[in-house]
């Protein structure tokens, strides 16, 4: 059975006429009476009685109308649909991102996305990189957005612009007072850091390697799993970090922390999905929106 038996069984049953449906589908009238063939032949069922020139419908042909119109109400619906989510009208997208990005990058990108397709749902989990990029691999993500590199070759990794590492402290800490810091100094303070997994403990991990020292050789006094605990700590304390300037810049310009004048390199966001999954028009239309 398929629907367009369907349609030329209902246009044959409102019309009591093979001829006359046959010209308002556009079908020959051979091609209409096979379709009915077909079907009443296929199970075994009389669906129209012919009484002198016209056609009535069986008791069992009446019955199977009903049905008949709900299966193509149900596939035009289903058709509608797809027209909407072809034409970006509905659709939902799920993200997973980073802590940083979550935070201080991705709201006002959503906001423009959502103002452009208010009929896209999106769903948005925050978690570091490396939870992201798992995410992303299972498929419980459509997209992830991380500020740390991912080794995965599953995934495909579109790079973005970035932010730039700032190392900061309490406006109490002695290296307020110093114009410049070098690598050498940073082993004689306690660190306070985000987590193991975090994009932005691995891209200080880099920074002190190219500075001769090891993540070992700092004094860590505690790890966090938030930006926001990180400054917290570090602006009530005596310890120094290294994180987003993007998470700092409001603290900097209200004085309570002091970005010590050392070289940090600058890092690019990633823009993460699976190579073998389909990518929807609403994936697409995200990347547009987000400049990506």
């Amino acid at each position: 059975m398929t629907l367009e038996q369907l349609r030329i069984f209902i246009a044959v049953a409102e019309n009591q006429h093979v001829t006359r449906a046959a010209g308002e589908l556009n079908l020959t009238q051979s091609a209409t009476s096979a379709a009915i063939a077909a079907l009443e032949a296929r199970y075994g069922i009389k669906l129209f009685d012919r009484v002198g020139r016209g056609i009535v419908l069986t008791h069992t042909g009446r019955d199977f109308l009903n049905e008949a119109r709900e299966v193509v109400a149900r596939a035009k619906a289903a058709a509608r649909v797809l027209d909407d989510l072809a034409g970006l009208k509905r659709g939902s997208l799920s993200l997973a991102v980073s802590q940083t990005l979550a935070n201080y990058w991705l709201p006002p990108r959503i906001e423009t996305f959502r103002k452009a397709y208010p009929g896209i749902d999106l769903r948005v989990t925050i978690a570091n990189t490396e939870q992201v990029a798992q995410a992303v691999h299972r498929g419980d993500a459509d997209l992830g957005f991380v500020e740390g590199e991912v080794d995965d070759r599953s995934l495909t990794v579109r790079k973005m612009e970035g932010d730039t590492l700032a190392v900061v402290v309490g406006v109490s800490h002695p290296w307020t007072e110093k114009t410049r810091i070098t690598p050498k100094l940073l082993t004689e303070t306690g660190w306070i850091l985000r987590e193991h997994g975090s994009g932005t403990r691995s891209m200080f991990e880099t920074a002190l390697r190219k500075f001769g020292v090891r993540l070992s050789d700092l004094d860590i006094r505690l790890e966090l799993p938030s930006n926001e605990a990180v400054r917290f700590a570090v602006e009530f304390g005596d310890c120094a970090t290294a994180i987003s300037d993007l998470v700092v810049v409001h603290s900097l310009a209200a004085g309570t922390l002091h970005r010590v004048n050392i070289d940090l390199p600058k890092r690019s966001f990633f823009a993460l999905r699976h190579k073998e999954r389909y990518a929807s028009r609403a994936e697409k239309a995200l990347f547009v929106s987000f400049g990506v």
